[in-house]
């Protein structure tokens, strides 16, 4: 994401920080809050109220990037509250494509390539962010690739938008890329940690 975007959130985002902590509020409250919006939210997507289920969802995506924030406000997070928080938004992701496929089962009448490119991108989602753990647990940053989670979200809750403006082609679109994109930064990622390794057993061999 570009660095003029991020400084950008964060002048929207201050305010709310601030009301967040005259609240009280602690990041882990909000990480939590942000994932019981975007259950709210993925029930109105099942349900059909595909504009209010993206409204919620773009409502519960700031609260996501407002719990960092928070946490870096207050002198910096917690390693639990990172825990949790990568945690709930992977439980995010499975509830939200839960919601977007119960819809097309219920309304479609040839839901199986919307479908199965959900379920593509859920797995490709879950693998994007294991990668990242698993080489961070190595010793090796992991945050290359085509689409992070942020980039898979915008446009999901822009394909659902899209969608309940009626031109759903558009949403089924949108998973089949966001899928395709999820599998090539799992590879990216693999690639990225293998030349990282086989960088770090040159110089341990140099030595």
């Amino acid at each position: 994401m570009p660095a003029w975007f991020k400084e950008a959130a964060r002048g929207v985002l201050a305010p709310v920080v601030r009301l967040a902590m005259a609240l009280h509020l602690t990041p882990n409250t909000i990480t939590v809050i942000g994932l019981l919006i975007t259950l709210v939210a993925s029930g109105f997507v099942a349900g059909g109220w595909l504009l209010v289920g993206a409204a919620l969802l773009t409502g519960g995506s700031l609260l996501d990037a407002v719990d960092g924030a928070l946490a870096r406000a207050q002198g910096g997070g917690t390693p639990f509250g990172s825990f949790l928080d990568s945690t709930l938004d992977r439980a995010g992701e499975a509830i939200l494509y839960a919601g977007i496929v119960t819809w097309f089962l219920a309304t479609s009448d040839a839901p199986i390539i919307p479908v199965v490119a959900a379920f593509v991108a859920l797995a490709g989602s879950f693998l994007v962010s294991y990668a990242r753990a698993r080489a961070e647990a190595i010793g090796v940053s992991a945050t290359v690739g085509l689409a992070p989670r942020t980039e898979r979200l915008v446009l999901v809750i822009a394909g659902i938008a899209l969608a309940g403006l009626g031109f759903t082609p558009i949403l089924i679109g949108i998973l089949v890329l966001v899928a395709t994109l999820s599998v090539v930064t799992v590879i990216q990622r693999i690639a990225h940690v293998w030349r990282a390794s086989q960088a770090a057993d040159a110089r341990s061999r140099e030595h």
